[in-house]
């Protein structure tokens, strides 16, 4: 990785590079999932069947699209004591952090004569979809945990999951096992925009759901948003990203490590070092190379920092902490020696990881907080996917009559204002005027 000072002309062109890869959809990949959505939404089921086979497992027949509870309990005794062990715990910290995010209902009587309030309820059904990570070889256990989890704690009733099948038919135990341990009974080996369209669409095998939440390809997240308002969904998510704002007492190994956590993702995805010191600069940007050719996905990680990886030596912390809330990353690392003195400067972040002992994996698998954050610099105006997603808000508003006397010229006057009569009317009928 390359080592830009900044601000320099030369240094926000590699910003601007990297903050503004990828973003919008290519004409090409919006028709073809278009095609998919309608093709899912006129045939069903039979769709669902010809794109699993040609994409991913030739030979699933119509009734092997659902996971069967015989296929669920295998896997539980496929994966051994160890994994269970690592996911009871998982589960237990997610959920408890999920727990403090939940909001009930409330009223109040204050104005005279009124009753007023909100009803918090959950969505009926919510739609989970985890990627298929390389013919199954990597199964995304803790998509399954980061999507479902906050769905039960709100109350969801009902949670459908989708996946890809491997080319055998088959789903990874451990990701099936992950999902029969939070109780989900309904899992679908369907994957990609035609998961997309069935979980927001309907099939015979399928019921439709109103929120739709999970990581995915481009075909994933163009299909969300092409189903957005048909259905919820939780964000449209891009490439991973890591910034990691330093000093001069960070252990450069660890940040190379870090860095590359994130750039081992996607060839899109990017990761950043910001520091105040030119020796941890040069340090990381000498731990970097031995570190990625260890790595299985050496390539993906190599394309991934060529591409959108930099580092930049700022003058002090402070003009470090003003370019991390500008690039709004995803994962924001604060490897300083005192993270508390500064993490309240941070406006813009997915998620922050403070100190030495917290990388951004920590974030991914067991903490507690969610791992499916905003992206691209959505962090300005977006948040993590929470119990939020998967509730909805009703006003409740009841008058007394003598409420309703008490404010009916001031409705009659501003419906007036605004030429909407029949408003007006409304009101007027019920104080017998003229």
């Amino acid at each position: 990785m390359k080592i830009w000072s900044y601000p320099s002309k030369s240094g926000e062109n590699r910003l601007l590079r990297i903050v503004q890869r990828g973003r919008g959809f290519r004409k090409k990949d919006v028709t073809t999932v278009t095609r998919m959505l309608e093709d899912v939404r006129k045939r069903g089921d039979e769709a669902l069947l010809d794109y699993t086979r040609r994409f991913d497992a030739p030979r699933m027949e119509m009734d092997g699209l659902t996971v069967s509870l015989e296929e669920r309990e295998d896997a539980m005794h496929r994966v051994d004591m160890a994994f269970r062990e690592t996911l009871k715990r998982a589960v237990g910290q997610v959920e408890s952090f999920h727990r403090k995010q939940l909001k009930r209902s409330w009223f109040t009587t204050e104005r005279e004569g009124t009753f007023l309030g909100q009803m918090i309820q959950p969505v009926g059904a919510a739609g989970v979809y985890v990627p298929g990570g390389k013919e199954g070889k990597t199964p995304l256990v803790s998509s399954v945990l980061m999507g479902a989890i906050p769905a039960k704690v709100a109350g969801v009733e009902r949670i459908a999951l989708a996946t890809p099948p491997t080319s055998d038919g088959s789903v990874n135990p451990h990701l099936l096992a992950a999902a029969h341990f939070l109780g989900i009974q309904e899992i679908y080996k369907i994957g990609s925009a035609w998961a997309i369209a069935a979980l927001a669409f309907g099939t015979t095998t399928v019921a439709p759901v109103d929120v739709i939440v999970g990581p995915g390809n481009v075909y994933v997240t163009l299909a969300k948003k092409l189903v957005s308002g048909t259905v919820g969904i939780d964000m449209l998510a891009g490439p991973s990203e890591i910034l990691v704002i330093a000093d001069a007492d960070a252990d450069p190994v660890c940040i190379a490590a870090d860095l590359l956590s994130q750039a081992e993702h996607d060839p899109l995805s990017s990761a950043i070092l910001v520091t105040d010191s030119r020796k941890t600069a040069n340090a990381v940007a000498a731990a970097l190379p031995g570190q990625l050719d260890r790595l299985d996905r050496a390539e993906i990680a190599g394309e991934s920092l060529r591409r959108y990886g930099a580092i930049f030596v700022t003058e002090d912390l402070d003009a470090a902490v003003e370019l991390a809330n500008r690039v709004a990353p995803e994962h924001l690392e604060l490897q300083v020696r005192d993270p508390f003195q500064w993490f309240g400067r941070i406006r813009n972040a997915g998620a922050v990881f403070m100190g030495r002992y917290t990388p951004e994996p920590v974030g991914d698998y067991i903490a507690g907080p969610n791992h499916v954050l905003p992206t691209a610099g959505t962090a300005r105006f977006s948040s993590a996917l929470s119990v939020d997603h998967f509730l909805k808000k009703t006003s409740v508003i009841h008058y007394s009559q003598k409420a309703f006397e008490r404010e009916a010229d001031d409705v009659i006057r501003l419906a007036e204002i605004e030429g909407l009569g029949a408003h007006a009317n409304a009101v007027r009928m019920r104080t017998h005027r003229s």
